[in-house]
């Protein structure tokens, strides 16, 4: 069957690698360092080639091709087990194989010496398999499943110092928090699962489309399965997780921040995308969510000297933009931003991962004091990914917002449009706050470190190296191949469903939207130049003279506070104050009531027993007369 197959056996050998891999590194090598990362290596390379083979074997398929096998079977209820292959879910194996292999290539130098070796490419090997096994999902139980399974590597990732206690936090908070979110999406699917009958992809999509599916059901469950969306891509207001994320290894900030955990929410509303298209109300919703937390996360963005922070809130932010299109109806906008996002986001991470791993701190400003620029490979590489980033032309992140501008100018409410724009100077100011302040230090301090060149150190260097290289040109170039982009998602059998691209009815409004969003981009970085990069400037904010408002986007506008505060007085003073009470007094009286009540009872009991045998049967002739008695009156 596999050697007839080949996209079967493909999808099989994609999957299952990853597994394996984790399976032997936990079980056998943990002791063999270099086996673990040539063994979780090799898998991520043998599975970037098959989905690259998938990728291109599917470009021609004009219906989805759906493999299935019963997985769980009670009653007449058949879970099947499969994959789903069409353009969008090859599309997304592609960019999670592409970034977990560079990722861990990468790992080979930043994670040189580390006592947990072994124990991260595992955890690597763990997160690869869930993340792609849920990308080809052909129901979504399966979907479902495996999505609670990325949740539970990205915590092990996160969590992997486990030894520190801010990272322990961190790792419990993002379970915690996205699990919340899981809830709702769960619900949601319990409800379309009862009152539709089936949660198979294609065929909830179908349903949708052809208005199978009461419009109230569609929008009552995708607003609860957008939930999912909210807590895994950190939408509002459940976003704060993610900049807590960074306690975990740099090169993990790059997997989850870049194409994996935090964008499998944008995934999942594309793969549904017609269904959520059948309610006006729940592309609405989906709107308002992402609109929100752009700004909000850029805001944040503008006050952070963790460089990591800061890349971890501009992900909240393009993240934003991604749900901002696709609730404006741009499918390949939200889809196309995503994809060029996963490179130049990767991209940042890792060439910061390379300046923590020489400075050994994560303030960018003491890392330019100390020469960060004179790191050239990272520097540069770390300004193409911040062009991009904020929407430069000819990078790729110019080409993908461009197309969430014009999908946002589609819609009827122009306020959406005018918050992306006004999101676009954000981005630029916070993004480029950071470059000049890496690139022109105000005072340069004395360093009197010896370098070290040991044995290897050039090989690491450039271990860590040349995933940049690869990034910053892919990042140069993905932007030209939009149409081909557009050509190929939308030769899908989303189009036969009846899904527009959004930006196809706003071309006519001519190149004005262009020009605005280059000037709006200009004026960021021109800000931002003459704060902290123009020769003599304070690097201070403009903010640094309200700092009121400084404060409140310092403090991630109180919702970490508001969330304590909710703990304490609901969750601890409130339900768990009632349901100790009910357990000390109900539960716990209730049981000791019972025992005294059984040990006073045998206490009486006791003296129907007392060794006399003339009390004995005085008592048996005594209740057989009380008997008598009974019956006769």
């Amino acid at each position: 069957m596999f050697v007839k197959d080949p996209i079967l056996l493909a999808c099989t050998i994609t999957v299952v690698l990853p597994f394996l891999s984790f399976l032997t590194i936990i079980c056998y090598t943990r002791k063999w360092e270099k086996v673990s990362c040539s063994i979780s290596i090799g898998a991520i390379l043998i599975s970037l080639i098959c989905a690259i083979y998938l990728f291109i074997a599917s470009r021609h398929f004009a219906e989805p091709l759906q493999y299935k096998l019963p997985w769980i079977i009670s009653g007449k209820t058949i879970i099947p087990f499969g994959f789903l292959v069409d353009h969008l879910s090859m599309l997304m194996l592609v960019i999670v194989a592409v970034i977990a292999s560079l990722v861990q290539i990468y790992s080979l130098g930043y994670m040189a010496g580390d006592p947990g070796f072994s124990r991260y490419y595992a955890f690597q090997s763990l997160f690869a398999w869930a993340m792609m096994t849920m990308t080809v999902a052909p129901s979504m139980i399966q979907f479902y499943i495996f999505w609670e399974l990325v949740g539970l590597a990205s915590y092990l990732l996160i969590g992997f110092y486990y030894e520190k206690w801010s990272a322990s936090q961190a790792g419990k908070k993002a379970f915690v928090v996205t699990r919340i979110g899981d809830v709702g999406m769960f619900i949601g699917l319990v409800i379309l699962l009862l009152f539709y009958g089936n949660l198979s992809i294609v065929g909830v999509n179908s349903a949708a489309v052809a208005k199978q599916i009461p419009a109230p059901l569609i929008t009552i469950s995708a607003i609860l399965i957008f939930c999912g969306v909210i807590g895994k891509s950190a939408q509002f207001p459940l976003l704060t997780w993610l900049p807590d994320a960074m306690e975990g290894p740099t090169p993990v900030s790059a997997l989850l921040h870049s194409a994996t955990m935090v964008a499998a929410g944008v995934y999942m509303f594309a793969r549904l995308f017609p269904f959520f298209s059948g309610s006006a109300d729940a592309l609405q919703f989906a709107l308002l969510i992402g609109t929100i937390t752009m700004v909000l996360s850029s805001t944040m963005a503008m006050v952070a000297r963790d460089i990591k922070q800061v890349w971890a809130y501009s992900t909240v932010s393009q993240l934003g933009y991604m749900v901002m299109a696709l609730g404006a109806g741009g499918y390949v906008s939200g889809m196309f931003h995503l994809t060029t996002h996963a490179g130049f986001k990767a991209l940042l991470f890792l060439c910061s991962g390379v300046f923590i791993h020489h400075y050994h701190t994560n303030d960018f400003f003491v890392m330019s004091r100390q020469g960060a620029r004179s790191l050239k490979v990272p520097m540069v590489c770390m300004t193409i990914g911040a062009l991009a980033l904020s929407g430069v032309f000819p990078f790729s992140g110019f080409f993908s917002k461009e197309s969430i501008m014009v999908a946002l100018a589609s819609h009827p409410n122009k306020i959406w449009l005018a918050a992306g724009l006004f999101g676009e100077v954000l981005t630029a100011y916070y993004t480029f706050r950071l470059i000049f302040v890496m690139l022109f230090p105000k005072e340069m301090e004395e360093t009197h470190h010896e370098e070290e060149h040991h044995e290897g150190e050039g090989i690491l260097y450039w271990l860590m190296g040349w995933p940049l290289i690869i990034l910053a040109s892919v990042t140069c170039v993905l932007g030209f191949f939009e149409k081909q982009f557009e050509h190929y998602l939308l030769g899908d059998y989303i189009l036969a469903h009846g899904v527009e691209h959004g930006a196809e009815a706003a071309h006519a409004g001519g190149h004005w939207l262009t020009i605005t969003a280059i000037s709006l981009v200009a004026i960021g970085v021109a800000v931002a130049w003459l704060e902290y990069g123009r020769k003599g400037a304070s690097q201070e904010g403009f903010l640094s003279r309200m700092p009121a408002i400084e404060k409140l986007f310092a403090r991630r506008w109180y919702m970490d506070h508001f969330y304590r505060w909710a703990l304490d007085m609901i969750i601890y003073s409130g339900f768990t104050n009632i349901f100790t009470r009910n357990d000390r007094r109900v539960i716990d009286g209730g049981i000791d009531g019972l025992c005294r009540g059984t040990e006073g009872s045998g206490r009486i009991a006791s003296f129907l027993q007392s060794n006399m045998v003339q009390y004995n049967i005085f008592v048996m002739v005594a209740i057989l007369g009380f008997v008598a008695l009974s019956f006769l009156g």
